[in-house]
């Protein structure tokens, strides 16, 4: 039998088993991310020993690396939303319904007035409901993300409110070695700029850029490692997907040479074995002797690092102020590499995308009228 919007769920009071029973749900009332790795555990059919237990546990942390560390705490954030919603209208949060995800995908597209919440972007509903997917999925009751509810909600959202994708602004080559002028030759200086022309260079992530580890194998957390060439890096990047090799050449001078400015950073930085970019530290906090200290770098210094040094630069100064901070981020160096003047299927096999298409949408600033197809169709 079909069901149909009608009946959006069962009221919490009228659960069974209980919700308070459903573990999900209750670390989702914490804020905490669901403990759905929990499940994996040996059949009934099977005794238990030693060696086996290890394995579950083995198992067990292997499903807590399936997706990546930030992927999981937005999906975190995603469940106790929807469970909180699910609450405050007496929906059951588990097992899953169309109707009652649906409905709550259209609260988050027109939230109720008075409400005080703001209406979210397609694209990020569009990660809400994938986040819930995935939870679904890891507590054992799936969810089909293409039953006619959820997709004539879904394809009613990006018909009324979709927009083009707002990508963040890129730094050109002229933007960086601005942005990098703006740097003094402190530790903290020499750092910032290796991972401004690095990470430029390689069209990397940010997340990319904090996580190289100096050689392979130094840390277990580590998403890639460098190596040294006389022409230049090579780096080893782990990604979603599998692996890529950014290649990074050396500048056509000292002061743009990515190369160099890697290699300084890493000779007064004393960096020989583990993370590659760390935190700068005083002594007593304050004023007295900076050293490096052992920790990895946060993502989010490169996304702070951008935005500082493209104000300070004056970079896209026909934008207001305030807005000009929150168009630059991390993807801006990404971004700004795409949009340079290269053949873009060198481009496509250095961001490691596998279509020529997905490249083009990071080509923010390109000369779009290179080719001419208005005078090369005649008029």
């Amino acid at each position: 039998m079909q069901r149909s919007l009608k009946n959006p769920g069962t009221p919490t009071s009228a659960l069974s088993p209980p919700e308070a029973d459903n573990p999900a749900a209750i670390d989702a009332e914490n804020g905490q991310r669901p403990h759905s790795d929990t499940a994996l555990a040996l059949p009934d059919t099977i005794a238990g020993s030693g060696s086996l237990d290890a394995l579950v546990d083995t198992a067990r942390d292997y499903v807590r690396h399936a997706k990546a560390e930030n992927t999981q705490k937005a999906y975190a954030t995603d469940w106790a939303d929807y469970t909180s919603w699910c609450r405050r209208c007496g929906v059951a949060t588990a097992p899953p319904t169309p109707e009652t995800v649906a409905l709550y995908l259209a609260h988050l597209a027109a939230p109720a007035k008075g409400s005080g919440q703001l209406a979210l972007a397609v694209s990020t509903i569009e990660r809400r409901l994938a986040g819930l997917c995935w939870t679904f999925a890891q507590n054992g009751t799936p969810l089909d993300r293409k039953d006619r509810h959820i997709a004539g909600v879904m394809a009613g959202i990006r018909r009324k409110h979709g927009t083009p994708p707002e990508g963040k602004e890129p730094v050109l080559a002229e933007d960086i070695l601005a942005m990098i002028d703006t740097l003094d030759h402190s530790l903290r200086g020499l750092r910032d700029r290796a991972i401004l022309l690095v990470g430029f260079a390689g069209g990397l992530r940010r997340s990319e850029i904090t996580g190289l580890d100096v050689a392979k194998g130094d840390t277990e957390e580590g998403r890639g490692w460098v190596e040294f060439y006389d022409e230049g890096l090579v780096l080893s990047i782990k990604t979603k997907t599998g692996w890529r090799e950014p290649v990074v050449g050396r500048g056509s001078s000292e002061r743009s040479c990515p190369v160099a400015a890697l290699e300084t950073w890493m000779h007064y930085g004393r960096i020989a074995k583990g993370p590659l970019f760390r935190r700068v530290l005083r002594a007593d906090g304050r004023g007295g002797s900076i050293s490096v200290g052992a920790d990895r770098l946060s993502d989010k210094h490169v996304a702070r690092l951008i935005k500082r040094t493209v104000m300070k630069a004056g970079i896209r100064s026909d934008i207001a102020m305030a807005d000009r901070e929150e168009r630059f981020s991390g993807h801006s160096l990404r971004a700004g590499f795409a949009s340079g003047d290269v053949d873009e299927r060198f481009v496509q096999k250095q961001l490691g995308h596998s279509t020529v298409a997905m490249t083009r949408t990071y080509q923010r600033r390109r000369d779009r009228f290179r080719n001419n197809l208005t005078r090369a169709s005649g008029l």
